[in-house]
């Protein structure tokens, strides 16, 4: 339930919108949980008089709140690295209004008990909106026909182990989730065959305690395109809805199509660290970019920025993983997989939309749009009337400045990205059209609410 007060207005003028393809100047009207009203040019002298509170936004950008599709916020189990209080505060904080969350928790949400668990929890104490895969085993095929898809968002598939060991190797069970199962299918595509015989290799080679620059040696290209070629043969032969998330390689794009995600059976998604990154910053930022799959060259890099404005990346979510630092000491062996990044990824896309690597409609559209197209998510991802008001207020014109530590509301406290500079801040954030964030301060009085689906 949302905890906004039906009655309040909000009124936000002289804004950049962007939204549907589109930046113009214009206002958005706000009553209780939705979007009253928006258009472009002046605001009309009634809808003034409707609104108790006003924004003027001096001409920065108003977009729809962020849907991260993919993030684990480890509750239950492992709170002691992150929650769901915490993890929704740093998305907000981050113009994220919308998170689904992975199942490699403790216990793992791998039966409709721990699935209504998770919920009552986020219901108590998520400021963002909050959605759930239900996670797959190689034994739990029962609860996931028997799940309703309306309120989850889809299954969630280890083809490589990582954290949380939900790896599915049985290819009995791999086919019966394609054919059965009536809803959207994520993968985690890496071959466990292949990382297998390459971490043997190298530890045969070079022993237990390699550096970190191992890691995509490990968790190599070939284990990436090996596992999402099983996954888009498996899909197109059953008719399956498959997601490929975290796409690290350029060698993969040639399983994916171009074009509008409405329509479209398989899709992909691609993270802001293998944007940003490569693995020529492994000397220098270590296991804090390590992650799964691994960071990988710089032509895997450019390549997926290229794909893009192709088309052929659907989603851009975080894989927001966040771990204690002393859980990342150690090389490729040793420190644990994943980093935190919820709360600055859409400074940092629309940073890249500033040097010209994407646009920020495209921005807009990878992060709002798409998710909620793709899961057929109720009344978001959009500045429509009569949707629920999800909105951010960006001042993409400020003075350039470092992310640090002290900045990082994620339990973990830590980021990859210290020290950057970033020329985009989220000034306001708005959840079913209560302000939540502005200028640094939390609101911790609205409740998000829980997202409805249909996208099978």
């Amino acid at each position: 339930m949302s905890t906004t007060d039906s009655h309040r207005t909000t009124l936000i003028h002289s804004a950049r919108i962007v939204n549907e393809g589109r930046i113009c100047t214009g206002w958005v009207l706000i009553e209780g949980d939705l979007i009253a009203a928006t258009a472009e040019g002046d605001v009309p002298a009634d809808i003034a008089a409707r609104a108790a509170d006003v924004v003027d936004a001096a001409g920065r950008l108003l977009l729809p709140g962020a849907i991260d599709e993919h993030v684990h916020f480890r509750d239950p189990g492992l709170t002691r690295k992150a929650d769901m209080a915490t993890e929704s505060r740093a998305a907000v904080a981050g113009g994220v209004t919308s998170f689904i969350d992975m199942p490699n928790t403790v216990p793992a949400t791998t039966t409709l008990a721990a699935l209504d668990d998770k919920c009552r929890r986020a219901a108590e104490v998520s400021l963002a909106n909050y959605g759930f895969f239900l996670g797959a085993t190689n034994d739990n095929i029962d609860e996931l026909l028997a799940a309703d898809y309306t309120r989850v968002a889809g299954v969630k598939l280890f083809l490589g182990s990582s954290t949380g060991n939900m790896l599915v190797d049985s290819r009995s069970t791999i086919s019966r989730i394609f054919s059965e199962v009536p809803a959207l299918i994520a993968v985690h595509a890496e071959d466990e065959q292949i990382i297998a015989a390459r971490r043997k290799a190298v530890r045969e080679r070079y022993g237990e305690d390699v550096g970190v620059e191992f890691h995509p040696v490990v968790r190599s290209h070939e284990a990436c395109v090996e596992a999402t070629r099983l996954a888009v043969e498996t899909a197109r032969a059953t008719g399956a809805r498959l997601h490929v998330l975290h796409i690290s390689t350029a060698d993969e794009l040639q399983f994916f199509s171009p074009g509008p995600v409405a329509g479209k059976r398989i899709t992909a998604e691609t993270c802001p660290q293998y944007l940003l990154f490569s693995d020529e910053l492994y000397p220098v930022l270590g296991a804090r970019i390590k992650c799964n799959p691994a960071i990988k060259r710089p032509t895997d890099r450019d390549a997926l920025r290229g794909a893009l404005a192709a088309g052929l990346i659907d989603v851009i979510a975080t894989d927001h993983a966040p771990h204690l630092l002393e859980e990342k000491q150690g090389g490729a062996f040793k420190a644990v997989s994943g980093m935190p990044m919820v709360q600055f990824s859409l400074p940092v896309m629309l940073g890249l939309a500033s040097e010209g690597v994407v646009t920020v409609p495209e921005v807009v559209e990878k992060m709002a749009h798409n998710p909620a197209t793709l899961f057929g998510i109720d009344r978001r991802g959009f500045i429509r009337p009569g949707y629920y008001a999800d909105l951010v207020l960006v001042d993409d014109q400020c003075e350039p400045y470092p992310v640090t530590a002290d900045m990082v509301l994620s339990r973990c406290g830590w980021s990859p990205l210290e020290g950057a500079p970033l020329g985009v801040r989220i000034d306001m954030t708005w959840v079913n059209g209560a302000l939540v964030y502005r200028h640094g301060v939390i609101f911790a009085g609205a409740n998000g609410m829980p997202l409805r689906f249909n996208s099978h």
